[in-house]
């Protein structure tokens, strides 16, 4: 495998992970007030197009981290929605 290609992996497992620690405590606590909906939407509209690009240069890393991203970002606007 490329350097590149790991590099790739290593910043798409990164950016990802990041949104867990938050949809845990949203889930948890079953409070969303801090989070912004503006931010969440528009987050969730640029990782689907970086996703989008992924599959337009066949470039599994792209799509793999902003598809998993994009699950978590849309629970993130689900408990946004559901605790408003």
């Amino acid at each position: 495998m490329e350097l590149t290609v790991i590099i790739g992996y290593i910043a798409g497992t990164l950016t990802t992970v990041s949104f867990i620690p938050q949809v845990a405590r949203a889930w948890k606590l079953k409070e969303t007030r801090d989070l912004s909906l503006a931010m969440l939407t528009l987050f969730a509209l640029g990782v689907t197009l970086w996703a989008v690009y992924g599959f337009w240069i066949d470039s599994l890393p792209i799509i793999a981290a902003n598809v998993i991203s994009l699950v978590l970002i849309l629970v993130l606007l689900w408990l946004k929605l559901r605790y408003h």
